[in-house]
């Protein structure tokens, strides 16, 4: 049996007779009838065909005309069936979805052993016993019998030594079974443990060891060597399909590599003195160029755009995808290192300290309760076409302060505040009098709960911009005075003292970012190159990387795109999109259902670890990006949108954000470590679905943050970009987000509903009230900003075009100031003297001795002189 669209809000106080008939919305003249199955019967609406047996029925409450009849053929059987569904809890439908506050913290990364378990698929799972079996080839002719725990530190330094020099031969495949030896001890030589512990602790000590014989640079070498292997990129191209097979080499080295970036990255208190020292070594190999002219970032980056312009299609992206994320995290640092690098640097531009810690603001930050969905709104206005009034119930807003009603009841299910949202806040009226005659009837069910107090203020501290002080006396001035002072906020003369008052208020509350230090900066090196002289640049990794980047940016971004494009649920196949998918799908399809259900989990979870790594690599481009430089933040950020990067996000929430984020696509006894240590079940419907009690997905969770982040930073004081989420219709699917019970998520969610609600007219501020009192509540103030209303004097719809010509103009002055060679051609010294400028030398490359007489003979003497040309440039 089944039961569907119960009405919360009446089930409240539905105890006893009593609430049975205010749980039906009964009429004051039918409860009358109150005792027995009849009256439990009435409150459900039971179809005829319902009581066939094996069938499914409904019980919906509600009274609907033509029910009775079918209350005098039930029998007590079905009553008591009725009167229990009255408190089971509901299905997640999708008109009226019950879900719990989401107990996550939001972070850089998951846990560790999760982290290494996306590194492999499913389809996988067998290549581990090759890797094994490959060391095992190599290492029991020497060890005598031990186990590689058995060694001392010496031994198993010789033993990698050895595997190293296996690298060098020139047979592939010898070269392959070393690397697969080298891949099982940095899997953490899962034969000779007996736990999951024992495995991710051996797999850490290995990468130490192996990246101190200097693996990383050795592995480094070999994959370069194959993304140049011209032979297997034409052989991928002429393949139909795709499989594993195809990227065998690439995955093995990419996963040595990923381990010992991800296990020496992670930083323990009980690590010893050298692997401290190591960490920092190994960070600085990978942020800054040692043997070539780019950072390791920048060659998975190289992957990327080669994988998507149809070159390498056999390239493994999600292993590749995954390296990139946990380098740029490695190597830049993450959320809290950054929010450190913010305090520094604002200690150094003389700027006053931050108002608050945002992590630790948003982490005691608590979710609401979400608003009312528009299938819900249309549901309800029919069922109000079947009763003239109904209960008045207390309605909890998304204001997370609001007292506990005592006519609410427990068992109605685990979210009490769903059901309050059904109306849309438009609820039917009840007479005191008939309110206070129920009342007495409600017995005791617990002891009074504390009341909840109000909160001193508001979570963030308010901010004001310049620019926001001299709108307000450029206001100020011409109603009172009639003229302006441009930019002069500082003379008051001739204002009443209320605005005396405000400008004070606002001072106190003015906040200077580092970017627009930076953008003044800016503005006089552009004004004053000479005078100014060159600017001190500080070579941080961060700058490294993007001066490595720039030149081939809009190609990264927009490779990044695609990917992320058919990685989402969103997305429907089509014959010109790229595939994702050749780092997953087995040589062999396939027959058996059990194994298409597998492999349909396995394709999943490899799309959802797809979405993560990149929306977690982008984010912490743009932020790292933005506290370097605001116009290197500007110039990643105009490439994104130019990529149609808003629309793309606003498609990838047009889902049911719920099932996304609660989905099971994992099979936790094949995940890693746990498949190397535990013999593996025979495959089943149940053993697909064994030990997964999760309640959400955590990298699912974690791409929707990253997702909103990014939309966020885009649109931030961006008008433009603001008004592309009024046409493509961002409110309604971002209100559906808001379901999602988790504080980070509903806050960046409020945000974006708060930077155009100002564009979405009155009726629809009027109609969601309560999304309205929620961005009052958790967003923070800016104190002249009428969001609430339609009077921006910067939303002009004719300004939006030149704003990003403006920008984009900005941009490319830094770029060619900073980066280009000739810094500033009409200011560098020529040299006309022809004597002095044959006489320089150049170095030539040391090949051009050997053919410089050929060189001789074919550009100097086999050319004629056209000695008229030559004159007319005289």
């Amino acid at each position: 049996m089944e039961a569907m669209d119960f009405r919360r809000e009446g089930l409240r106080s539905a105890r006893g007779a009593v609430g049975r008939v205010k749980a039906a919305g009964l009429r004051r003249d039918e409860r009358g009838c109150v005792n027995g199955a009849a009256c439990r019967m009435q409150a459900v609406d039971l179809k005829p065909g319902g009581f066939g047996a094996g069938e499914k029925w409904r019980a919906r409450v509600g009274l609907l005309a033509g029910s009775k009849p079918w209350i005098s053929a039930c029998t007590g059987l079905f009553a008591a069936r009725a009167r229990c569904y009255f408190y089971a809890p509901l299905p997640n439908t999708q008109g009226s979805v019950d879900f719990p506050t989401v107990e996550f913290e939001y972070g850089d990364t998951d846990s560790r052993g999760a982290e290494l378990a996306e590194l492999y698929s499913y389809t996988e799972e067998p290549e581990l016993s090759t890797n094994r079996r490959c060391f095992e080839e190599e290492f029991c002719p020497q060890a005598r019998g031990r186990q590689w725990p058995e060694l001392d530190t010496a031994q198993q330094r010789a033993q990698i030594l050895r595997l190293l020099e296996g690298l060098e031969v020139v047979s592939r495949e010898r070269r392959l079974r070393a690397a697969r030896a080298i891949l099982y001890l940095a899997q953490g030589v899962f034969g000779d443990c007996e736990s999951e512990g024992d495995v991710l602790h051996w797999s850490r000590h290995n990468s130490f060891l192996l990246y101190q014989l200097g693996t990383f640079s050795a592995f480094l070498e070999l994959l370069s060597m194959e993304i140049d292997n011209s032979q297997a990129c034409s052989s991928a191209l002429r393949k139909p399909a795709i499989s594993l097979a195809d990227s065998t080499e690439l995955r093995v080295l990419l996963s040595v590599m990923y381990l010992l970036v991800e296990n020496i990255r992670v930083e323990l208190e009980t690590d010893p003195p050298e692997w401290k020292s190591c960490r920092e070594t190994f960070r600085t190999e990978l942020s800054f160029p040692m043997r070539s002219d780019e950072p390791f970032a920048l060659l998975l980056f190289t992957m990327v755009t080669k994988f998507c312009s149809g070159h390498a299609p056999h390239f493994p992206m999600k292993k590749v995808l995954l390296l990139l994320w946990k380098v740029l995290l490695f190597t830049l640092g993450g959320f809290e290192a950054l929010q450190v690098m913010k305090v520094r640097r604002r200690e150094e531009l003389g700027l006053p300290p931050l108002p608050e810690d945002s992590i630790q603001v948003m982490r005691s930050m608590r979710a609401a309760s979400p608003p009312t969905c528009s299938i819900e709104l249309a549901e309800q206005q029919q069922k109000r076409g079947h009763r003239s009034r109904r209960p008045l119930m207390k309605q909890d807003s998304l204001d997370i302060y609001n007292e506990r009603d005592p006519f609410k009841n427990d068992e109605t299910g685990v979210d009490e505040e769903e059901g309050d949202e059904v109306d849309g806040g438009i609820e039917g009226e009840l007479d005191l009098m008939e309110r206070d005659a129920l009342l007495p009837t409600i017995p005791a069910q617990r002891p009074p709960i504390e009341r909840v107090s109000f909160p001193k203020g508001l979570p963030w501290a308010p901010k004001v911009r310049q620019k926001d002080i001299e709108h307000f006396l450029e206001a100020s001035r011409n109603k009172f005075i009639g003229f302006t002072l441009g930019q002069d906020t500082e003379t008051l003369i001739g204002l009443p003292r209320p605005i005396h008052e405000s400008v004070k208020t606002l001072k106190q509350h003015k906040y200077v970012s580092i970017s627009d230090v930076q953008i003044k900066n800016e503005e006089e090196l552009e004004k004053c190159p000479m005078s100014l002289g060159e600017e001190e640049v500080q070579e941080t990794p961060c700058e490294v990387l993007y001066r490595a980047m720039l030149y081939n940016l809009p190609q990264y971004m927009i490779a990044l795109l695609k990917i992320l494009l058919a990685a989402a649920p969103t997305s429907k196949a089509k014959t010109d999109s790229i595939n994702i998918l050749a780092d997953v799908l087995p040589e062999e399809m396939p027959i058996t259902v059990l194994q298409s259900m597998k492999l349909g989990i396995d394709v999943n979870r490899h799309k959802e670890i797809i979405v993560k790594s990149i929306s977690a690599l982008l984010l912490l481009l743009l932020k790292h990006f933005k506290l370097n430089h605001i116009y290197q933040f500007e110039y990643v950020s105009q490439h994104l949108v130019f990529a149609n990067c808003i629309p793309l996000i606003l498609k990838f929430f047009n889902q049911n954000i719920m099932s996304y984020i609660t989905a099971k696509n994992s099979i936790s006894v094949l995940d890693y470590p746990h498949c190397t240590v535990h013999e593996l079940p025979e495959l089943t419907a149940e053993s697909l679905e064994a030990g997964d009690n999760n309640q959400f997905c955590w990298r699912n969770l974690f791409s929707c943050i990253n997702l909103l982040r990014i939309l966020n930073k885009l649109t931030k004081w961006k008008h433009s970009r603001t008004m592309m989420l009024v046409v493509f219709k961002s409110a309604p699917i971002l209100k559906r987000a808001l379901k999602v019970k988790q504080a980070m998520m509903q806050l960046y969610v409020l945000k974006l509903l708060k930077i155009q609600t100002k564009y979405l007219g009155r009726q629809w501020r009027k109609s969601n009230m309560k999304t309205m009192s929620a961005i009052y509540q958790k967003v923070r103030h800016r104190m002249n900003d009428d969001w609430a209303y339609g009077n921006d004097i910067d939303a002009r719809p004719w300004d939006f075009q030149a704003e990003e010509c403006t920008l984009r103009a900005s941009i490319e002055a830094f770029n060619s100031r900073r980066y280009d060679k000739p810094q500033d051609s009409e200011f560098a010294p020529v040299d006309n003297c022809l004597q002095s400028v044959l006489g320089q030398r150049l170095e030539l490359p040391e090949d051009f001795h050997y053919s410089y007489e050929l060189w001789l003979e074919r550009e100097v003497f086999s050319q004629p002189i056209r000695w008229e040309e030559l004159l007319r440039y005289q």
